[in-house]
């Protein structure tokens, strides 16, 4: 089942409605820190809820931990960007990706981009610059979803 990443994130309310995103699918996240706010901090439990009790959270120490950890777990790494012109929504999507979704501020840096095996983008309106992270996840999640069969059975 395809999986999400966020590197470094910077705002606990987005990370935690993606936790709680992530809860309700049935996936797991994996948060490469440094992150921007404590992980304990009140607002991204407001943001989870009860969702984040739910929630499979792998923390990674940084970017290099976390890139060793998915070359040996053979995954495939998909970055959301606004800097591509590979729509999300005509890519093939396969269950052992991972969606890597950067920093609120910044995005991901060029390294990130160097090693990603595909970056997609969601296509907005002429003029419009970006979409929150966690609107952003919830879309491409679901176009993942739909096209591995993972979504949770009731």
């Amino acid at each position: 089942m395809p999986e999400i990443a966020l590197y470094q994130p910077d705002i606990p309310q987005n990370t935690g409605t993606i936790l709680r995103l992530a809860a309700c699918m049935g996936v797991k996240v994996h948060l490469i820190e440094p992150a921007g706010f404590p992980l304990s901090d009140s607002a991204l439990k407001r943001a989870g809820m009860d969702y984040l009790e739910r929630a499979a959270l792998t923390r990674h120490l940084d970017w290099t931990a976390f890139e060793s950890w998915r070359q040996e777990a053979d995954k495939r790494l998909l970055l959301l960007t606004t800097k591509t012109q590979q729509p999300y929504h005509a890519f093939d999507y396969c269950l052992d990706d991972i969606l890597l979704l950067g920093r609120e501020s910044s995005g991901a840096p060029q390294t990130v981009h160097d090693v990603a095996d595909a970056r997609l983008t969601i296509p907005m309106a002429e003029g419009m610059r970006s979409l929150n992270v966690a609107v952003s996840a919830g879309m491409v999640l679901g176009e993942a979803l739909r096209q591995t069969d993972g979504f949770p059975k009731p």
